[in-house]
């Protein structure tokens, strides 16, 4: 190896321990790497914009102000409520309820927010119930992972894919929309299974519960009807945005600044306050893992693993198989975003073997599902084991990974079975 090939790999390397061991905050690890590498030039300052990936930043930051303005009118916690109704006291229904709308709302916006703004509605209404908390939460922890993997905007491994890639909205849909479908009720199978002894001791106090979650009223959630209104209006003008942007010719991040500035503009919503609370820690995180990765990339250690890879890949569907399975026991140990970034352009190098379309599949499958497996997947495992702690409820490790692990596993085998047939055949 070259002098600036092992310089760059060390500081990759002393990056993602730190980013492991959370000695230092992840954010923090990602700047002095990418400081270091721009001191040193292994990343000419000139080509930095080449690595710096505006279209995943910006698109985050349109996004997360959309979030916050919304956040406000009441818009989330009007439909926990409005899905807790529609159960009428069958904790099953929940269960189903909650997942899927888990699901749906994850795959348009950032799972973390998703799980934030869900989660203390989802314990309130347990509470009321009188019944365990866990698997709910467990349940919503994977119905989110699920979700963001539906969506080229659910979650931020997908929006790095189709940014390197060039996949469209709609392909994402097309490709990873019905492996997450699947994937989503084979999971609360798997809930039930696990809990349902649990899910069935309450049939004696159903109509009690019923009356109790019929008595709440999801119009009290509601903070700004005014608000409330044209959150809901953008909302949907974003989403629809998404669906046609390739037909369109305007960029996901584009769409996402627009419909930010519109809500904002609409709303006379003041933007300090909005802007205060987008996650610049996690922006600039990205932005520091794209020129430590680029450094990578500058000096040549991507491309020989690459090569190594591709001499012991045969075809397309060893590497399915292969960039599926690693990716998904990869993402369960370390955060998904740095892995991701590592990979996409070993995947572009392996362009030159075979075609990578499938290949882009396979890692957006393993990336995003393989943070079911472990409690420290996933940014939203996190936060919602943290909520459910700060409410007294304590969902250990090992209780995680015995149901995480088998979600995981499952998961990833339906979805990887789909892209194999649909791409390589029997």
């Amino acid at each position: 190896m070259e002098p600036m090939e092992l310089i760059a790999l060390a500081i990759f390397i002393g990056v993602y321990g730190l980013i492991m061991s959370e000695r230092i905050h992840r954010t923090v690890a990602a700047m002095v790497g990418a400081s270091l590498v721009l001191l040193i030039k292994i990343v000419p300052w000139e080509r930095v914009p080449e690595y710096l990936d505006l279209d995943t930043i910006l698109l985050l930051a349109g996004m997360m102000v959309v979030v916050n303005v919304a956040r406000e009118s009441g818009l989330f916690e009007y439909i926990a409520i409005k899905t807790a109704k529609l159960s009428k006291g069958s904790p099953m229904k929940v269960l189903l309820l909650f997942s899927v709308v888990t699901a749906v709302v994850s795959a348009f916006l950032d799972n973390v927010t998703t799980v934030l703004l869900l989660t203390p509605m989802l314990l309130y209404i347990t509470k009321k119930m009188n019944v365990n908390p866990i698997p709910f939460l467990l349940s919503e922890v994977f119905a989110s992972n699920i979700g963001g993997t539906a969506t080229l905007i659910g979650d931020p491994p997908n929006i790095m894919i189709g940014s390197a890639a060039n996949l469209s909205f709609n392909e994402f849909i097309l490709n990873m929309g019905p492996i997450a479908l699947v994937d989503l009720f084979a999971t609360i199978g798997i809930i039930y299974l696990a809990y349902r002894a649990e899910m069935n001791s309450h049939k004696e106090n159903e109509e009690g519960i019923r009356m109790t979650i019929m008595s709440m009223d999801e119009r009290d959630a509601i903070r700004d009807s005014s608000l409330f209104r044209k959150s809901i209006v953008v909302l949907i003008g974003v989403v629809i945005g998404f669906f046609f942007h390739d037909k369109l010719g305007v960029e996901p991040a584009v769409i996402a600044l627009t419909g930010a500035s519109i809500l904002l503009l609409w709303s006379r919503a003041s933007p300090e306050h909005a802007l205060e609370k987008v996650e610049w820690a996690t922006l600039f995180f990205f932005g520091g893992l794209f020129i430590i990765v680029g450094s990578l990339v500058e000096t040549g250690a991507i491309a020989q693993v690459a090569n190594w890879m591709v001499g012991h890949v045969h075809n397309e569907g060893e590497a399915i198989l292969i960039i599926s399975w690693f990716s998904a026991f990869s993402s369960a140990i370390v955060d998904n975003i740095p892995f991701t970034a590592t990979m996409i352009p070993l995947i572009k190098a392996m362009g030159s073997h075979m075609n990578t379309y499938p290949l882009w599949w396979a890692l957006s499958l393993g990336a995003c599902l393989g943070g079911n497996g472990t409690a420290i997947g996933a940014s939203a495992n996190v936060v919602v084991i943290g909520i459910a702690h700060r409410e007294g409820v304590r969902i250990t490790f090992n209780d995680f990974l015995k149901v995480g692990m088998t979600i995981m596993i499952t998961t990833v085998a339906i979805g990887t079975a789909i892209i194999w047939l649909r791409y390589v055949g029997l």
